[in-house]
């Protein structure tokens, strides 16, 4: 982990998916690597932070300190570290953080309803497979 953050998400997940592709498509430099909660390197990952990975409810953010992030919080730190204009989000950062907590907690409990999931975690294509911890 030692200059990347690592962005830990439902691999079964289309929004989490889409989330990750989202990342990747504005970070050029690579800032982020990627592991699903789903994977052996996920879990390790996870269990400090309290995720249980059984029933994934949220996405992490682990800072190359070895500070972990959850919820909205997870967010505001990836979103400072894209080009621009997404740093413009940490805005959001003046709204406490249990009221985004709790929208946040609110989209978790619907996107499955919403937006579905798959039955597998995603297999990265061979140009961005080195941004993930298991392949």
């Amino acid at each position: 982990m030692a200059e990347s953050s690592v962005v830990l998400f439902d691999g079964v997940c289309n929004v989490c998916n889409a989330a990750v592709n989202f990342i990747i498509d504005r970070d050029p430099e690579a800032r982020f690597k990627f592991a699903s909660l789903q994977s052996p390197e996920g879990r390790a990952l996870a269990e400090p932070l309290g995720i249980d990975c059984a029933d994934p409810s949220t996405m992490a953010v682990i800072e190359p300190d070895g500070t972990g992030y959850t919820n909205s919080a997870a967010w505001l730190r990836i979103m400072r570290r894209l080009r621009a204009p997404w740093p413009l989000a940490c805005v959001a950062a003046i709204v406490p953080r249990i009221l985004r907590d709790a929208v946040y907690r609110f989209f978790v409990a619907n996107r499955y309803r919403w937006f579905g999931r798959t039955e597998q975690c995603r297999v990265p294509t061979p140009e961005i497979r080195s941004r993930f911890l298991s392949a």
